[in-house]
């Protein structure tokens, strides 16, 4: 039984900056705009700074989320596959999400790539504050440490990184 730390690290990463909707192009089909893509850098390069290293990372199959997960994967160092979950899919909702954190019990970083207000609600589920107000900013990234994957989480926020913030730093 380890007790020197969380059991696992939950990472949200919100995708970044998307097209706006246009006839003719679903909703999944959006992708990131170039201003995205750059404040999704400043952040993922300021979290590899302080070492978060995923041992999984699950994604949102929508078009803007899979890009913003192939950035986290290529700044992060990630070498395995990008796994798409339809659970961080927008609609979708913290108790489908919890349980496939669960069912990733095993690894002891995750890093999970979706949508508003999924992520703003589950990350109220994880820290047990249903009332708590979060602003789930576009490429902001948040860790919470889970300290035991029973059915109701009762996990504790370590920081939270918004785009605005990383490039005060830089």
């Amino acid at each position: 039984m380890k007790s020197d730390g969380p059991e696992m690290q939950v990472y949200l990463l919100r995708h970044g900056i998307a097209e706006d909707g246009r006839d003719g192009v679903s909703d999944a089909a959006r992708g990131l705009t170039s201003e995205g893509r750059k404040k999704l850098q400043q952040v993922l390069q300021a979290a590899a700074k302080t070492d978060v290293k995923p041992s999984l990372i699950v994604t949102s199959p929508l078009k803007r989320a899979v890009q913003t997960a192939e950035i986290a994967k290529r700044i992060l160092g990630y070498k395995h596959n990008l796994l798409q979950s339809q659970v961080l899919v927008p609609g979708s909702t913290p108790e489908q999400a919890w349980t496939e954190i669960r069912a990733h019990g095993d690894e002891p970083a995750l890093l999970l790539v979706g949508h508003n207000p999924l992520f703003s609600d589950l990350a109220r589920f994880l820290l047990n504050s249903p009332h708590l107000g979060i602003d789930f900013k576009k490429g902001a990234l948040m860790r919470v440490d889970i300290e035991r994957l029973s059915s109701q989480p009762a996990g504790v926020l370590r920081w939270y990184l918004t785009a605005k913030m990383a490039a005060s730093q830089t």
